[in-house]
């Protein structure tokens, strides 16, 4: 059996109780597919950080890498009464 495309099915209840044990397999590599009453609702999967949606997006040339870390902040606004006045004045 390969574990990187093992899957298991397991229930909330289950999940909740035993959950250390699910994370372990999740880090050998298998999906865990989380079910309320029998329906899947969740999915658990290894996070690989090469394989993140915006390393994939710039690796094939859809995206580039930000040139800095810093975004430039949003110039702050003086009030110039109270708050409740000026929300309700903007809501006439």
């Amino acid at each position: 059996m390969d574990v990187a495309t093992s899957r298991i099915e397991v229930g909330v209840r289950d999940l909740k109780n035993n959950l250390s044990r699910y994370l372990e397999r999740v880090r050998n590599g298998e999906d865990v597919i989380v079910t309320d009453h029998g329906r899947p609702v969740a999915r658990l999967s290894p996070v690989d950080a090469s394989t993140s949606g915006l390393a994939a997006l710039i690796e094939a040339g859809l995206a580039q890498p930000p040139k800095s870390d810093r975004r430039a902040l949003p110039k702050l606004i003086t009030a110039t009464g109270i708050v409740s006045d000026l929300v309700a004045e903007q809501r006439r």
